[in-house]
């Protein structure tokens, strides 16, 4: 869908049910329009901010101008893989074997 048509289809209640539909969810008919129209609220919002000029503006890693603290890489786990396997059914090569599933 083109900016232009986006900015022209408002989502309303049918196309919200026949979407909850797909989604497997149950929506009645006053939901239905109450999430329409929630959605075309966030829908207008993004339109909004795509008509915002960000040029020459870098953008925010951190609101602070230290960089991020990361913990050291340290491992602090010991591998368990012999023992999960040894009650598996059936493994091979450290993996686990399982029964096929698509034909």
């Amino acid at each position: 869908m083109s900016t232009s048509d986006a900015q022209h289809s408002d989502l309303n209640a049918q196309t919200v049910s026949q979407i909850a539909n797909l989604a497997r969810l149950s929506f009645n008919d006053t939901q239905s329009a109450e999430y329409a129209q929630s959605l075309n609220k966030i829908l207008g919002m993004m339109e909004t901010l795509k008509g915002i000029d960000t040029t020459g503006i870098e953008p925010l890693k951190s609101p602070f101008d230290h960089p991020q603290p990361l913990r050291p890489d340290v491992v602090t786990e010991t591998n368990h893989r012999e023992e999960y396997q040894a009650v598996a059914p059936a493994t091979q090569d450290g993996l686990y074997l399982v029964p096929r599933v698509i034909e």
